[in-house]
């Protein structure tokens, strides 16, 4: 047989599709217990693992399709793929591991206060950057420069973490690490994480054939399959965290990875290329990710802790999105 006809098969697509589901969960599962188990080696909170380790880790695709577009003559791309994943991640991602968690995930209230401020202060930024229609390249090389100063902020803040710890409590992280096996976490850590990209593109690959083979309009393929496959790294690690009782590291990711879409991805993008908007656009883009960062963060903050009705309101609010994206940019 043609491969190319094989590759375009709708029932190998199909087959391929759910092999490819298989490997995403399975991945997510070394990914999610590496990292756990990273965070009990060095005695880190996992809520911060999630945002440093994990978060880096699952927008790795996000700032490569985003810097290749940029790169490109494309940086419109890069802008939409930015707040279009903060807001599908908290909608969707974030809103699954609320819902599916078997009780309410904790939140580690000190990182959060930071860590919220933080997210609150640089979408603010950003939406001053952009609102002349226009993020230049020194506006996004300052956007990066936030990063480093807050990657920076929690290294120090971290070492302070430690040296305050009590004798005993070092003495209890010295016999946990003498049970853990630290080359095999990361060897799983890597496995994991290249299943998860690799899979979540073969996901998106595959759904693609299928829409197309019964006719299903590019708008809808656009606005579900394209959209919450670029997510699907954040969702999938969400929803194994949560339901293997390390909701903190999903918590941790979510926050992470809104962080690093900001001022990773479109500072980066802008750096490579300025990224030049509509005002309708920018505006549409900010209050709608405003809305969901913000009941995602009053939620997390009310009890410090995640719960299902968490969940809902925030997948409710990713399907009004929906609904209102098309009416506004397809309808």
């Amino acid at each position: 047989m043609d491969i190319s006809l094989l590759i375009e098969n709708v029932w190998f697509n199909v087959f391929l599709l759910f092999g490819s589901f298989y490997i995403l969960f399975k991945s997510s599962d070394f990914f999610v217990e590496s990292a756990a188990g990273i965070a009990a080696y060095y005695n880190l909170p996992k809520m911060l693992v999630g945002i440093v380790i994990v978060g880096f880790a699952t927008t790795a695709p996000e700032i490569a399709v985003s810097a290749q577009a940029a790169f490109l003559g494309h940086p419109e791309i890069a802008f939409g793929n930015a707040l279009g994943s903060v807001i599908a991640d908290d909608g969707i991602a974030l809103a699954l591991a609320a819902i599916i968690a078997p009780t309410a995930i904790p939140v580690n209230r000190d990182i959060l206060k930071t860590a919220g401020l933080f997210l609150i202060g640089i979408d603010l930024i950003a939406f001053v950057f952009a609102i002349n229609g226009r993020i230049s390249r020194p506006e996004g090389l300052i956007l990066v420069a936030l990063l480093a100063c807050y990657m920076a902020f929690l290294v120090v803040t971290e070492k302070k973490r430690k040296l305050g710890l009590l004798k005993a409590d070092q003495r209890e992280t010295e016999l946990k690490r003498e049970h853990i096996n630290l080359r095999r976490l990361i060897i799983l850590f890597a496995i994991g994480l290249v299943g998860v990209v690799v899979s979540a593109r073969l996901v998106i690959r595959s759904s693609l054939v299928i829409a197309r083979s019964f006719d299903v309009s590019e708008t809808i393929i656009g606005l579900t399959i394209v959209a919450i496959g670029t997510s699907l790294p954040e969702i999938s690690t969400c929803i194994v965290a949560a339901r293997k009782g390390h909701g903190e590291i999903a918590v941790g990711d979510i926050i992470g990875a809104d962080i690093l879409n900001i001022l990773w991805i479109v500072g980066v993008s802008s750096a490579i290329r300025p990224i030049v908007l509509d005002r309708f656009t920018i505006l549409f883009s900010f209050a709608t990710m405003f809305i969901v960062v913000g009941t995602m963060l009053g939620g997390l903050r009310a009890r410090y802790r995640l719960t299902k009705t968490n969940g809902v309101v925030l997948l409710f609010l990713y399907l009004v999105y929906l609904y209102l994206n098309y009416r506004f940019f397809y309808a």
